[in-house]
């Protein structure tokens, strides 16, 4: 076989087939549950994680590995469909399913080499897996991969060498992955105490030592919306959130019953009797269970702190038309925002991009996902340029009277503490939908304490981006650095050779002659004929 890069002369390049017996796993059959609760560990592609091995959620039977065949301690374990390339050894008897290829090493290769090699493997089993739509590196494939076999004297100082410097460095790496879970969980510890009110506690406290007058929880109304059609402008009085409240819901009433008056006028039309009595009232909270909140602090509906609205549905007669128009879906929703490099089009009639077209402000969730984790998943649309729509697959939520930041937070903190996910429903995809979003129950504080709540969340969150960016690097550096320690272990040049050591030759010869004469021990005699009597 052609060399993949140099190696040392008393090594050789020779084929997966060449050092060990290539077995594919297979899954029992679920309908008999006697193939499974056994003390055989069974081993799926999200166990493997270039790490040994001992346990894994599901386990088999003696029974059931008749159908998935039992491999040995320190069989080398590695995933040749879908996410190729992951790795791990086991350290006890232990099967896999049919997604994993099984490496038993034939003495003296080290089974603890092999393991380390084929972590190094990635990029030839996607260059030669199959094109379909989940990628496939087959037996027969997997058989004639690379395998640079080193003295068994060498192979035994790579080995210990790599522990050495590997151990370190995955020492290093869960700090970094320990570190990042800890600022994740600090994050939804932040949410939590924002939307409880902890959060802004001391500037409470500091702004009542200032002014006493406002110990009964009341608070100078400085309005600062980035959403066109939130708040009055109004500076010169105090409310709490429950004055707030009702000043959004007159506001929001007075707006309605403008609109109805413009309409019967363009009509010609005098109002007819009762027409106030159709005003959509707005869904009062369920407060039912709920902790109760700081002084000055009242519970509002998601509706009556603004409008709710579910995008249009994707049509494929309405997909490749004249006029397309560039439309939002749960997919372009990030955790960093709105992404728009992947934004798919759709004709949307002109009435309809009146209805569906995005303002600045407006706050955009997921209203279906996979996962319930991600339902509801916010982000603020800050795109002013060009006209974009949104499909049903998104929820708009156009406040009013709070800003587009402080329903953003909330809805953040809703989505991160799990309140989404367990008000989503569905089998495969969970739907938040706009009438169980309009209900949920909003924490509503006095407008300068949303303030001064924004720029403290904001501030940590900063914090915890920066350290966050940094541990990213860190962990790219970890990789980069992994790559390398094994790139030059299989190369010959981690550790020095050894002119007394065995060459690889001699060894690969004394393999191929344990392998002939098992398979000539296998090999039934057969019956004297008549011709040979």
């Amino acid at each position: 076989m052609s060399d993949l890069y140099p190696i040392p002369p008393t090594w050789q390049w020779v084929e997966l087939k060449d050092v060990a017996e290539v077995v594919t796993g297979n899954t029992p059959l679920t309908s008999d549950p006697g193939n499974y609760g056994g003390d055989i560990p069974f081993f799926k592609p999200p166990q493997l994680k270039d790490t040994p091995v001992s346990s894994a959620p599901d386990t088999l039977s003696i029974q059931g590995t008749k159908n998935s065949r039992l491999l040995p301690a320190k069989a080398v374990l590695v995933s040749c469909i879908g996410n190729l390339g992951k790795t791990a050894l086991t350290k006890i008897p232990s099967a896999t399913n049919q997604q994993i290829n099984a490496l038993i090493l034939y003495p003296p290769v080290d089974a603890v080499y092999g393991f380390y090699y084929t972590q190094t493997l990635g990029k030839w089993l996607t260059k030669n897996s199959s094109a379909t739509t989940v990628s496939i590196v087959n037996k027969g494939k997997f058989e004639t991969a690379p395998f640079p076999v080193a003295p068994a004297a060498e192979q035994t100082r790579i080995v210990e060498k790599l522990e050495e410097l590997l151990t370190d460095l995955d020492a290093g790496v869960a700090e970094l992955k320990a570190a990042q879970k800890k600022l994740g969980q600090y994050r939804q510890s932040l949410l939590k105490a924002a939307v409880e009110g902890a959060l802004t506690a001391e500037w409470r406290a500091a702004r009542k030592s200032v002014r006493p007058e406002l110990v009964e929880g009341r608070s100078t109304l400085t309005s600062s919306s980035d959403h066109p059609s939130t708040g009055s402008g109004r500076t010169d009085e105090e409310e709490t959130g429950a004055q707030l409240l009702q000043r959004i819901l007159i506001e929001r009433r007075a707006r309605w019953e403008a609109k109805q008056l413009a309409k019967f006028a363009e009509q010609g039309k005098a109002p007819p009797k009762g027409w106030q009595l159709k005003y959509p009232e707005p869904v009062q909270p369920d407060t039912s269970g709920l902790p109760k909140l700081p002084e000055g602090w009242v519970w509002a509906s998601v509706e009556q702190l603004g409008h709710v609205q579910l995008g249009r549905q994707r049509s494929p007669s309405k997909v490749g038309k004249a006029n397309p128009t560039p439309y939002i879906r749960a997919a372009n929703i990030t955790e960093d925002g709105v992404d728009l490099s992947d934004v798919l089009e759709m004709d949307f009639s002109e009435t309809e991009k009146e209805t569906f077209a995005l303002k600045v402000g407006d706050v955009l969730l997921t209203e279906a996902s996979g996962s319930p984790e991600h339902v509801g998943r916010p982000a603020i649309w800050k795109h002013a340029a060009g006209l974009y729509c949104f499909q049903n697959t998104v929820l708009r939520f156009s406040p009013e009277g709070i800003s587009s930041e402080y329903a953003f937070y909330s809805f953040l903190a809703m989505q991160k503490l799990g309140v989404f996910g367990k008000l989503s429903g569905g089998v495969g995809i969970n739907h938040l939908s706009a009438g169980k979003f309009s209900k949920l129950p909003v924490p509503l504080p006095p407008t300068d304490e949303q303030v001064a709540l924004i720029e403290i969340i904001k501030a940590k969150f900063s914090l915890c981006d920066e350290q966050l960016i940094y541990n990213t690097h860190s962990l790219k550096q970890s990789a980069a650095q992994r790559k390398n320690i094994l790139k030059a272990a299989f190369s010959g040049q981690l550790v020095p050779q050894d002119p007394n050591d065995e060459p690889a030759s001699v060894l690969l010869e004394r393999i191929r002659a344990e392998r002939a004469g098992r398979e000539a021990m296998k090999k039934p005699r057969g019956r004297k004929t008549k011709e040979t009597r």
